[in-house]
């Protein structure tokens, strides 16, 4: 199982090539494995936001829209553990909180992240994939 940082969930709603070859291939295979793909629920709450604001059109409700999001990913809840462990995330890492709970869960439910944040990723503190 992979962890979906929130702007890949818009691509892949909305605009799939915008998702890197490698971040695809990930997915990919993931889905055909059946392992699953896993969003944070803080996720959830972000995808709400960007739907009202409307940073990304689809044909749909935000509770429909949010409703598929539930069925077709595996949604991490936000627990103790991982809000402890973005307290120990490096100071290079991103300060908002969304980032920094998706980053925890990355880690403290041992799964890669998928994402083009470049900050997350030069971080080094979580295993990122794209």
């Amino acid at each position: 199982m992979i962890l979906l940082d929130t702007h890949v969930v818009v691509w892949l709603a909305s605009d799939d090539s915008r998702i890197s070859p490698r971040a695809q291939a990930a997915i990919n295979e993931e889905r055909q494995a059946v392992r699953g793909l896993a969003i944070s629920d803080f996720t959830l709450y972000e995808l709400s936001l960007l739907f009202r604001k409307k940073h990304f059109s689809l044909m749909t409700t935000a509770e429909s829209f949010l409703s598929e999001i539930e069925t077709r990913f595996v949604v991490m809840p936000i627990t103790g553990r991982i809000c402890i462990g973005t307290l120990s995330l490096p100071p290079g890492y991103p300060k908002d909180p969304a980032d920094r709970i998706i980053g925890a869960t990355a880690l403290v439910e041992g799964l890669h992240l998928v994402t083009a944040d470049m900050q997350i990723r030069n971080s080094r503190a979580v295993p990122t994939i794209w």
